[in-house]
């Protein structure tokens, strides 16, 4: 059993639950995800295995060094590769493909991705701050005010809220509940919003992986 996998933001959309009330969702495109390097503690000095984003168009010119780290498994060099944790080394080899089906509605998952970017911003939009008014006659309208005293401390402090860079940044979204697990379209609905733009690509994880039972071998 491992951690999770790799997916594909594809959009939102929205179900009904049995009450009729509306669930805004996301649509994810979750694996399948194949084994490309097994690390353990002995060898490596912790226990992850390396799962690559299986998709009909591989990574495109690839390094040579990367082309022989996928020969080792026999796959095609993929454009996603991410570590995750698993349960009993025995029951993983190179090779072996993962699919959303494990997963199961109802179970938590936290999802990582890489927001929108914005861009230079100005502190209304990346911080949210009020502004000045709007009226005629205001000299004070999307700036920033004082950021600091003259004479004492005679400096801007660390961490000020400034104008710069929004976005493009690694979000971590926790406790989604998955709302539906197509393992044959490869498939996954989870509640609420993702982090990032349509076809960027997420990790999904369950969460408190390492409390659930392990499972016996050839079973789910």
């Amino acid at each position: 059993m491992i951690e999770g996998l790799i997916g594909k933001k594809i959009g939102m959309t929205q179900r009904f639950d049995d009450e009729g009330n509306v669930i805004p969702a996301t649509v994810i495109h979750a694996g399948p995800c194949a084994v490309v390097q097994i690390k353990s503690k002995e060898k490596d000095g912790y226990s992850a295995v390396q799962l690559g984003f299986l998709e009909e168009k591989p990574k495109k010119r690839p390094t040579k060094p990367l082309v022989g780290h996928y020969e080792k498994s026999g796959l095609p060099p993929a454009r996603i590769l991410k570590e995750f944790r698993f349960y009993g080394e025995d029951e993983i080899k190179e090779g072996d493909q993962f699919s959303v089906g494990i997963f199961r509605a109802g179970d938590k998952v936290d999802i990582t991705g890489i927001s929108k970017g914005k861009g230079f911003q100005g502190v209304v939009k990346r911080w949210g701050f009020k502004g000045g008014k709007a009226s005629h006659g205001s000299m004070f309208h999307r700036e920033p005010g004082s950021i600091g005293a003259s004479a004492y401390p005679s400096r801007v402090f660390k961490g000020q809220k400034l104008p710069g860079h929004m976005g493009d940044q690694r979000v971590t979204v926790k406790n989604l509940t998955v709302v539906e697990s197509d393992e044959e379209n490869h498939l996954l609905v989870v509640k609420g919003a993702v982090p990032g733009a349509r076809h960027g690509y997420v990790m999904i994880k369950m969460v408190d992986f390492g409390s659930k039972p392990v499972p016996e071998k050839g079973k789910e």
